[in-house]
């Protein structure tokens, strides 16, 4: 089993930066991919931002420029750096992991992921 624990959520200014970490024990699969994704009130949970085992990054278009997903295996961490946070980015933030190895395009899909932390909650007041 894995278990993961978000952290860094909290209430920013429209233009504000906040950095969520999710820290991984048990299991860590430290081999296979992670995510963030996001979840708003009334809408499906999408898609935010994936890393692989070696720090390949994918995105999704609505965060490009203004997110950076990174990780620290040594520390089982993966963080997401969100800077110029808008309004509609506000929404419970979840971080994933997976435990095989993932496409790009599979890293993007929420149920290829099989652990999932309790999300943080990200409020930004416009």
């Amino acid at each position: 089993q894995v278990q993961l624990v978000e952290s860094g959520g909290g209430l920013v200014q429209a233009g504000g930066s906040l950095r969520l970490s999710c820290a991984a024990s048990g299991r860590t699969f430290s081999g296979y991919n992670k995510g963030w994704f996001r979840q708003a009130p009334g809408k499906e949970r999408e898609f935010v931002a994936a890393i692989s085992w070696s720090g390949s990054p994918a995105y999704a278009d609505f965060v490009k420029g203004r997110f950076t997903i990174s990780r620290d295996n040594a520390k089982n961490t993966m963080y997401l750096q969100m800077n110029s946070l808008k309004s509609e980015d506000t929404a419970v933030y979840y971080c994933a992991s997976a435990s095989v190895p993932l496409t790009t395009a599979q890293a993007m899909t929420l149920r290829t992921y099989d652990y999932w932390g309790q999300g943080t909650q990200v409020t930004v007041s416009s």
